[in-house]
Protein backbone atom coordinates (compact mmCIF):
# COMPACT_ATOMS: atom_id res chain seq x y z
CA UNK A 1 0.00 0.00 0.00
CA UNK A 2 3.03 2.31 0.28
CA UNK A 3 2.73 3.83 -3.20
CA UNK A 4 -0.96 4.57 -2.56
CA UNK A 5 -0.25 6.34 0.72
CA UNK A 6 2.37 8.46 -1.04
CA UNK A 7 -0.20 9.31 -3.75
CA UNK A 8 -2.73 10.29 -1.07
CA UNK A 9 -0.17 12.50 0.67
CA UNK A 10 1.08 14.29 -2.45
CA UNK A 11 -2.45 14.60 -3.86
CA UNK A 12 -3.80 16.33 -0.75
CA UNK A 13 -1.26 19.17 -0.91
CA UNK A 14 -0.45 22.00 -3.26
CA UNK A 15 2.53 24.32 -3.26
CA UNK A 16 2.70 28.07 -3.79
CA UNK A 17 5.81 29.95 -4.77
CA UNK A 18 6.68 32.77 -2.40
CA UNK A 19 9.51 35.30 -2.73
CA UNK A 20 12.64 34.13 -4.49
CA UNK A 21 14.54 34.13 -1.20
CA UNK A 22 11.96 32.06 0.77
CA UNK A 23 10.83 28.45 0.52
CA UNK A 24 7.62 27.39 -1.25
CA UNK A 25 4.45 27.42 0.87
CA UNK A 26 2.71 24.05 1.39
CA UNK A 27 -1.10 24.18 1.35
CA UNK A 28 -3.39 21.38 2.45
CA UNK A 29 -6.25 20.82 -0.02
CA UNK A 30 -9.51 20.10 1.77
CA UNK A 31 -12.29 17.85 0.56
CA UNK A 32 -15.63 19.56 -0.13
CA UNK A 33 -14.30 23.07 0.59
CA UNK A 34 -16.46 26.08 -0.35
CA UNK A 35 -16.23 29.83 0.16
CA UNK A 36 -18.67 29.87 3.06
CA UNK A 37 -16.52 27.46 5.08
CA UNK A 38 -15.11 28.84 8.31
CA UNK A 39 -11.40 29.76 7.91
CA UNK A 40 -10.61 28.34 11.37
CA UNK A 41 -12.17 24.90 10.89
CA UNK A 42 -10.09 22.38 8.97
CA UNK A 43 -11.90 19.99 6.65
CA UNK A 44 -10.81 16.43 5.83
CA UNK A 45 -8.06 16.05 3.19
CA UNK A 46 -8.84 15.83 -0.52
CA UNK A 47 -8.49 12.28 -1.83
CA UNK A 48 -7.02 11.17 -5.15
CA UNK A 49 -9.05 7.92 -5.17
CA UNK A 50 -12.80 7.73 -5.81
CA UNK A 51 -15.38 4.98 -6.15
CA UNK A 52 -16.09 5.94 -9.77
CA UNK A 53 -12.41 5.29 -10.62
CA UNK A 54 -12.77 1.77 -9.23
CA UNK A 55 -15.80 1.12 -11.44
CA UNK A 56 -13.71 2.13 -14.46
CA UNK A 57 -10.90 -0.18 -13.30
CA UNK A 58 -13.41 -3.04 -12.98
CA UNK A 59 -14.43 -2.56 -16.62
CA UNK A 60 -10.74 -2.56 -17.62
CA UNK A 61 -10.22 -5.79 -15.67
CA UNK A 62 -13.19 -7.42 -17.41
CA UNK A 63 -11.85 -6.30 -20.79
CA UNK A 64 -8.40 -7.78 -20.13
CA UNK A 65 -9.99 -11.06 -18.97
CA UNK A 66 -12.08 -11.28 -22.15
CA UNK A 67 -8.94 -10.66 -24.22
CA UNK A 68 -7.10 -13.43 -22.35
CA UNK A 69 -4.58 -10.98 -20.83
CA UNK A 70 -4.82 -12.68 -17.44
CA UNK A 71 -1.63 -11.26 -15.88
CA UNK A 72 -2.78 -7.72 -16.71
CA UNK A 73 -6.33 -8.45 -15.48
CA UNK A 74 -5.02 -9.85 -12.18
CA UNK A 75 -2.91 -6.72 -11.64
CA UNK A 76 -5.99 -4.51 -12.18
CA UNK A 77 -8.24 -6.56 -9.86
CA UNK A 78 -5.61 -6.64 -7.10
CA UNK A 79 -5.15 -2.86 -7.35
CA UNK A 80 -8.93 -2.46 -6.84
CA UNK A 81 -8.74 -4.57 -3.66
CA UNK A 82 -5.81 -2.48 -2.42
CA UNK A 83 -7.48 0.86 -3.19
CA UNK A 84 -10.92 0.21 -1.66
CA UNK A 85 -9.84 0.84 1.99
CA UNK A 86 -8.58 4.29 0.92
CA UNK A 87 -11.87 5.41 -0.68
CA UNK A 88 -14.50 7.50 1.12
CA UNK A 89 -18.16 7.00 0.16
CA UNK A 90 -21.05 9.22 1.14
CA UNK A 91 -24.19 7.04 1.23
CA UNK A 92 -25.38 3.70 2.59
CA UNK A 93 -26.04 2.55 -0.99
CA UNK A 94 -22.40 3.23 -1.93
CA UNK A 95 -21.23 1.28 1.13
CA UNK A 96 -23.21 -1.72 -0.13
CA UNK A 97 -21.80 -1.24 -3.64
CA UNK A 98 -18.23 -1.20 -2.29
CA UNK A 99 -18.87 -4.41 -0.32
CA UNK A 100 -20.31 -6.02 -3.45
CA UNK A 101 -17.27 -4.88 -5.46
CA UNK A 102 -14.92 -6.57 -2.96
CA UNK A 103 -16.74 -9.90 -3.43
CA UNK A 104 -16.77 -9.60 -7.26
CA UNK A 105 -13.06 -8.77 -7.43
CA UNK A 106 -12.09 -11.48 -4.91
CA UNK A 107 -13.65 -14.13 -7.18
CA UNK A 108 -11.68 -12.89 -10.20
CA UNK A 109 -8.42 -12.66 -8.26
CA UNK A 110 -8.80 -16.26 -7.07
CA UNK A 111 -9.80 -17.54 -10.53
CA UNK A 112 -7.02 -15.74 -12.40
CA UNK A 113 -4.38 -16.81 -9.87
CA UNK A 114 -5.42 -20.45 -10.39
CA UNK A 115 -5.42 -20.10 -14.17
CA UNK A 116 -1.93 -18.55 -14.20
CA UNK A 117 -0.74 -21.31 -11.84
CA UNK A 118 -2.23 -23.91 -14.19
CA UNK A 119 -0.24 -22.53 -17.11
CA UNK A 120 2.98 -23.00 -15.15
CA UNK A 121 2.27 -26.70 -14.53
CA UNK A 122 2.96 -28.15 -17.95
CA UNK A 123 4.45 -31.34 -16.50
CA UNK A 124 1.55 -32.13 -14.13
CA UNK A 125 -1.59 -32.90 -16.19
CA UNK A 126 -3.67 -33.98 -13.19
CA UNK A 127 -3.05 -30.73 -11.30
CA UNK A 128 -3.70 -28.80 -14.52
CA UNK A 129 -7.12 -30.41 -14.84
CA UNK A 130 -7.96 -29.74 -11.19
CA UNK A 131 -7.08 -26.03 -11.39
CA UNK A 132 -9.06 -25.67 -14.63
CA UNK A 133 -12.02 -27.37 -12.94
CA UNK A 134 -11.88 -25.14 -9.83
CA UNK A 135 -11.76 -22.01 -12.03
CA UNK A 136 -15.24 -22.90 -13.38
CA UNK A 137 -16.65 -22.63 -9.84
CA UNK A 138 -15.59 -18.99 -9.35
CA UNK A 139 -18.42 -16.50 -9.59
CA UNK A 140 -17.62 -14.92 -12.97
CA UNK A 141 -19.56 -13.02 -15.62
CA UNK A 142 -21.13 -15.38 -18.16
CA UNK A 143 -18.66 -14.67 -21.05
CA UNK A 144 -15.73 -15.36 -18.71
CA UNK A 145 -17.41 -18.46 -17.25
CA UNK A 146 -17.73 -19.79 -20.80
CA UNK A 147 -13.98 -19.31 -21.36
CA UNK A 148 -13.24 -21.18 -18.11
CA UNK A 149 -15.62 -24.03 -19.01
CA UNK A 150 -14.17 -24.29 -22.51
CA UNK A 151 -10.64 -24.50 -21.10
CA UNK A 152 -11.57 -27.11 -18.45
CA UNK A 153 -13.47 -29.16 -21.04
CA UNK A 154 -10.53 -29.16 -23.47
CA UNK A 155 -7.94 -30.02 -20.80
CA UNK A 156 -10.04 -32.92 -19.45
CA UNK A 157 -10.85 -34.23 -22.92
CA UNK A 158 -7.17 -34.28 -23.95
CA UNK A 159 -6.35 -36.22 -20.77
CA UNK A 160 -9.05 -38.81 -21.71
CA UNK A 161 -11.22 -37.84 -18.72
CA UNK A 162 -14.37 -37.96 -20.84
CA UNK A 163 -16.91 -38.15 -18.01
CA UNK A 164 -15.49 -35.02 -16.36
CA UNK A 165 -15.16 -33.23 -19.73
CA UNK A 166 -18.83 -33.91 -20.46
CA UNK A 167 -19.91 -32.15 -17.21
CA UNK A 168 -18.10 -28.99 -18.36
CA UNK A 169 -19.56 -29.38 -21.86
CA UNK A 170 -23.11 -29.61 -20.48
CA UNK A 171 -22.58 -26.59 -18.23
CA UNK A 172 -21.21 -24.70 -21.23
CA UNK A 173 -24.29 -25.55 -23.31
CA UNK A 174 -26.54 -24.41 -20.43
CA UNK A 175 -25.05 -20.89 -20.79
CA UNK A 176 -26.34 -20.76 -24.41
CA UNK A 177 -22.95 -19.91 -25.98
CA UNK A 178 -23.14 -17.09 -28.52
CA UNK A 179 -20.11 -18.42 -30.42
CA UNK A 180 -21.26 -21.36 -32.55
CA UNK A 181 -17.83 -23.05 -32.53
CA UNK A 182 -17.97 -23.27 -28.70
CA UNK A 183 -21.41 -24.88 -28.78
CA UNK A 184 -20.38 -27.29 -31.54
CA UNK A 185 -17.27 -28.40 -29.63
CA UNK A 186 -19.31 -28.92 -26.45
CA UNK A 187 -21.89 -31.06 -28.30
CA UNK A 188 -19.09 -33.20 -29.78
CA UNK A 189 -17.57 -33.77 -26.32
CA UNK A 190 -20.97 -34.80 -24.92
CA UNK A 191 -21.48 -37.27 -27.80
CA UNK A 192 -17.99 -38.76 -27.34
CA UNK A 193 -18.55 -39.13 -23.59
CA UNK A 194 -21.91 -40.86 -24.08
CA UNK A 195 -20.07 -43.61 -25.97
CA UNK A 196 -17.42 -43.93 -23.24
CA UNK A 197 -18.41 -42.37 -19.90
CA UNK A 198 -15.11 -42.96 -18.10
CA UNK A 199 -12.17 -41.03 -16.65
CA UNK A 200 -8.58 -42.14 -17.25
CA UNK A 201 -7.32 -40.46 -14.05
CA UNK A 202 -8.91 -39.57 -10.74
CA UNK A 203 -9.02 -35.89 -9.76
CA UNK A 204 -9.46 -34.15 -6.40
CA UNK A 205 -12.72 -32.72 -7.71
CA UNK A 206 -16.34 -33.58 -6.94
CA UNK A 207 -18.73 -31.21 -8.70
CA UNK A 208 -21.75 -32.72 -6.91
CA UNK A 209 -20.44 -31.68 -3.50
CA UNK A 210 -20.55 -27.87 -2.93
CA UNK A 211 -17.12 -26.38 -2.21
CA UNK A 212 -15.04 -23.21 -2.11
CA UNK A 213 -11.39 -23.07 -3.18
CA UNK A 214 -8.56 -22.23 -0.77
CA UNK A 215 -7.00 -18.94 -1.85
CA UNK A 216 -3.43 -20.08 -1.08
CA UNK A 217 -3.17 -23.84 -1.76
CA UNK A 218 -5.92 -23.96 -4.46
CA UNK A 219 -7.58 -27.10 -3.11
CA UNK A 220 -11.33 -27.53 -2.60
CA UNK A 221 -12.82 -26.98 0.85
CA UNK A 222 -16.04 -29.01 0.77
CA UNK A 223 -19.12 -28.08 2.76
CA UNK A 224 -18.72 -29.11 6.39
CA UNK A 225 -14.91 -28.94 6.37
CA UNK A 226 -13.17 -26.40 8.62
CA UNK A 227 -11.71 -23.26 7.08
CA UNK A 228 -10.52 -19.75 7.94
CA UNK A 229 -11.53 -16.63 6.04
CA UNK A 230 -9.91 -13.30 5.26
CA UNK A 231 -11.64 -10.61 7.38
CA UNK A 232 -11.35 -8.15 4.48
CA UNK A 233 -12.22 -9.91 1.22
CA UNK A 234 -13.84 -13.06 2.74
CA UNK A 235 -11.60 -15.39 0.68
CA UNK A 236 -11.52 -18.83 2.33
CA UNK A 237 -8.44 -20.86 3.28
CA UNK A 238 -7.56 -24.26 4.73
CA UNK A 239 -6.91 -24.08 8.52
CA UNK A 240 -3.11 -24.50 8.04
CA UNK A 241 -3.04 -20.99 6.50
CA UNK A 242 -4.40 -19.40 9.72
CA UNK A 243 -2.30 -16.39 10.76
CA UNK A 244 -0.42 -16.14 7.45
CA UNK A 245 -0.51 -13.09 5.19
Amino acid sequence: LKSMFLDLFSGSHSYLRAFSSSPVVSLAIERGWNESASPNVRGPPALVYSFSQLEEKLKAGYKSTTAGKFTEALRVFLSILHTIPLVVVESRREVDEVKELIIIVKEYVLGLQMELKRREMRDDPIRQQELAAYFTHCNLQTPHLRLALLSAMSVSYKAKNLATASTFARRLLETNPTVESQAKMARQVVQAAERNMTDATQLNYDFRNPFVVCGATYVPIYRGQKDVSCPYCTARFVPSQDGKL
